[in-house]
């Protein structure tokens, strides 16, 4: 499941790490390493911007490039995981 318009939870922060020369999500018990990727999809989850805006930025900044499928399975993982609401 993928919310519509997604959120990053409010437990999480995502931030550049720079000791760990990559963006990350801070928590209160630790933190998740992401890859660029990663990053580039959670930095758009602002919970103004649909999912469907949130492909269309992407393939529009990393054109040419079909990344709705992989962005809809990345999307539904973080969301199971509770990053995104």
């Amino acid at each position: 499941m993928t919310p519509g318009r997604p959120a990053l939870s409010p437990l999480y922060r995502l931030q550049y790490e720079p000791a760990q020369q990559a963006w990350v999500l801070l928590y209160p018990e630790g933190m998740v390493r992401l890859n660029a990727s990663a990053a580039e999809i959670l930095g758009r989850c602002d919970g103004r911007s649909g999912v469907e805006e949130i492909v269309a930025t992407l393939e529009r900044d990393f054109a040419p490039a079909d990344l709705r499928d992989d962005v809809v399975r990345f999307l539904g993982d973080a969301h199971e995981r509770g990053w995104i609401a």
